[in-house]
């Protein structure tokens, strides 16, 4: 009978947990605690990581895409003064006392770009300038007074007084901008919108 008293009370102690099983679970605890990682932190890392290949895929990406683009027409908005090679302004009354009748001469125009002030016959400023970027490759086209052309030096593009194309391989005339003289006197450039009269439609480069 005692006994079964000993057998009935064991069976109701409890039960002994192994040290070695609570051993592990206190390491995993441990584990887990050690390589939590902050959602906050790796969000900010992530956009990190994303900030920098776009930075670096774009600086790679604009020279590709400005290759593909024609060259400048010198269309930008507003009106600039003309300046010369220092980067000095334009008057017109001194400038016209120096050059000649005919004359086309480069000055720094829209965008920057080389655009040539011409001399009408009467020793007023024509009312429009010529850029002068071949359109066919983008040289810089010189004027030639002797054949009274701009003549491409790079492909033998050639074009007539007025900027019009006559030889190729250029495929369109040259672009036109507004010349006109400001208040000040100073030479102005600024965008031509209309239509260009040298092929009654509407300029390329707009």
């Amino acid at each position: 009978l005692l006994a079964a008293l000993v057998g009935s009370a064991a069976a109701f102690a409890p039960a002994q947990v192994p040290a070695a099983r609570s051993a592990v679970s206190l390491n995993m605890a441990e584990a887990t605690d050690e390589y939590y990682i902050d959602q906050d932190r790796r969000n900010l890392m992530n956009l990190i990581l994303v900030g920098s290949a776009a930075v670096t895929i774009g600086g790679l990406a604009v020279p590709y895409i400005a290759f593909f683009v024609p060259p400048s027409s010198g269309s930008g908005a507003g009106g600039v003064p003309a300046k010369n090679a220092l980067g000095d302004d334009l008057f017109a009354k001194d400038y016209l006392a120096e050059k000649p009748v005919g004359d086309r001469s480069l000055a720094q125009g829209l965008k920057g770009d080389a655009t040539y002030l011409i001399v009408k016959d009467d020793k007023t400023l024509e009312t429009y300038g010529l850029n002068a970027v071949c359109t066919h490759l983008g040289c810089v086209v010189p004027w030639s007074a002797a054949n009274n052309k701009f003549m491409c030096p790079c492909h033998g593009s050639q074009y007539a007084p007025t900027g019009a194309v006559v030889r190729g391989p250029a495929p369109l005339p040259l672009a036109l901008a507004h010349c006109d003289v400001a208040e000040d006197g100073k030479i102005m450039f600024s965008p031509w919108t209309e239509t260009d009269f040298r092929t009654d439609g509407k300029g390329w480069w707009n």
